[in-house]
């Protein structure tokens, strides 16, 4: 079983199961056996029941007495859960979330950066500057991922508004698994002229200007990953 950091073994039957039912080896509609469950992963009949009981939460799955346990269909998923999430994005098959997260970004991060370049304070600014100094010449490939989250997500911090900064996590947990492709392939566009252009609109408290940088900064980032697509095909 994969890891489930600080959950034990309960939580690592939920990441097991989790994760076969997103990657699609359990279909929709599927019953689930629970002995073969317990002898698959080496647990009490307990241990299968909690886990289930939490999928359920997430939608995943529906325990209906005497008829068993079944995997429900996608469009009931919580698909805004953190689990799923990074469950959908740590997928192989996971592009068609890389393509609704660069849809939802495409809404949210210009019109966060507006908000930023109207309403930064110079310690977010200097916080923004500090982040992409942990990016420069000579940073390691994971490094480079961490000053990227960083970036984006002091940035919706920055614009004030409570609702685009709830969204940070959403971003942030695609955006670990986009930028871990692209990035760790090591085969990327330099990662600090279109962040600078944005973080130089936000300093100079130009709305616009930050808003067309966040854009063009989105175009970039789309290329780099039709590219990391397109290496993937030969």
């Amino acid at each position: 079983m994969s890891a489930y950091p600080g959950r034990g073994v309960h939580g690592q039957v939920v990441e097991a199961i989790g994760r076969r039912i997103v990657s699609g080896q359990e279909a929709p509609g599927s019953t689930l056996d629970l002995e073969a469950l317990e002898l698959t992963y080496d647990v009490s009949k307990t241990v299968v029941r909690e886990a289930l009981k939490v999928l359920a939460a997430k939608g995943l799955v529906d325990a209906r007495p005497k008829r068993g346990t079944f995997v429900r269909p996608r469009a009931e998923w919580s698909l805004l859960d953190p689990d799923l999430l990074r469950w959908q994005f740590e997928d192989p098959a996971g592009s068609r979330m890389l393509d609704d997260l660069y849809e939802v970004r495409t809404i949210v991060e210009p019109a966060g950066a507006r908000l930023a370049a109207a309403r930064r304070t110079d310690e977010d600014v200097a916080r923004l500057e500090a982040t992409l100094a942990s990016a420069g010449a000579g940073a390691a490939a994971e490094e480079i991922v961490e000053a990227d989250l960083a970036f984006h997500r002091q940035l919706l911090e920055a614009s004030r508004n409570e609702l685009l900064i709830r969204m940070e996590y959403i971003i942030e947990i695609g955006l670990r698994a986009r930028d871990l492709l692209v990035h760790g392939e090591g085969h990327h566009t330099d990662f600090l002229p279109p962040h600078r252009a944005v973080l130089d609109a936000v300093r100079a408290s130009d709305p616009e200007a930050a808003e067309r940088a966040m854009r063009a900064l989105l175009e970039q980032a789309a290329k780099d990953e039709q590219e990391f697509k397109n290496r993937g095909r030969q």
